[in-house]
């Protein structure tokens, strides 16, 4: 890894960003629906179901759903039957994700902390791996997906959801007014936090683009990689075999 990572459009030691994004997410989880609608113009609950359909979880499969601290992709997987292990480095994150699972009667998912780039789960355990909105968080991005395949099983499948840059002209000339502009206000405005929404945003026009993306799935050992634009690649699933 380099000696400096992305923090939103600063360049900081590894071990800042992990720092700051924690502090980040302990601020916004107890609004964490409220982010991602703010973010996405409440269009992120449509993103998630279209995605767990791309995964399609199945009864008696084994899926980790890391950085899914809230249960937002967990909870949609869990009625398939398969047995769904939750992680996330943020405890904040699982909190409120074990009080939501609660209220809606969902007893049977498994919930640990986890580092994305240090899992303590043995290789080839998992059918599926999941991700949402959650890898350009990371400090180490490539450490991340290379544990990724090692906890897959063969024949496992990655599935990963995240902002990218939309490549549709008029449609990237809005979002981007709003983003920038209008999201970080909303934060002011809806959770009196201006710099976490601020650097929510930044951190989007700081990850790779799809191609560059995609070719970092491949080069930690997944095969048949594919990317699936939504919105003209302001968000993509992508995803990959172990083989």
């Amino acid at each position: 890894m380099t000696d400096t990572v992305s923090f939103g459009y600063e360049d900081v030691a590894p071990a800042e960003k992990t720092r700051r994004v924690g502090d980040v997410f302990r601020n916004v989880a107890a609004r964490y629906d409220l982010m991602n609608d703010a973010m996405s113009g409440g269009m992120h609950r449509l993103w998630k179901d279209r995605f767990v359909r791309r995964v399609k979880p199945q009864k008696g499969e084994q899926i980790l759903d890391m950085a899914g601290g809230t249960g937002d992709i967990a909870f949609r997987m869990e009625r398939s039957g398969a047995a769904i292990t939750v992680a996330d480095i943020n405890a904040a994150m699982l909190e409120v994700g074990m009080e939501r699972a609660a209220q809606r009667g969902i007893d049977g998912l498994v919930w640990t902390e986890a580092n994305a780039e240090t899992l303590q789960f043995p290789d080839r355990f998992f059918d599926a791996y999941t991700i949402a909105f959650g890898i350009r968080n990371v400090t180490d991005i490539p450490a991340a997906l290379r544990e990724a395949y090692r906890v897959l099983k063969r024949g496992g499948r990655f599935f990963c959801l995240e902002f990218s840059t939309t490549l549709w002209p008029g449609f990237a000339d809005v979002y981007e007014v709003y983003s920038h502009r209008l999201v970080p206000k909303l934060g002011k405005l809806l959770a009196d936090d201006e710099d976490s929404y601020r650097y929510l945003i930044e951190s989007i026009r700081r990850f790779p683009d799809m191609p560059t993306f995609e070719a970092m799935i491949a080069e930690a050992g997944f095969v048949r990689t594919r990317v699936e634009p939504v919105l003209g690649g302001l968000v993509a699933i992508h995803s990959g075999w172990k083989i």
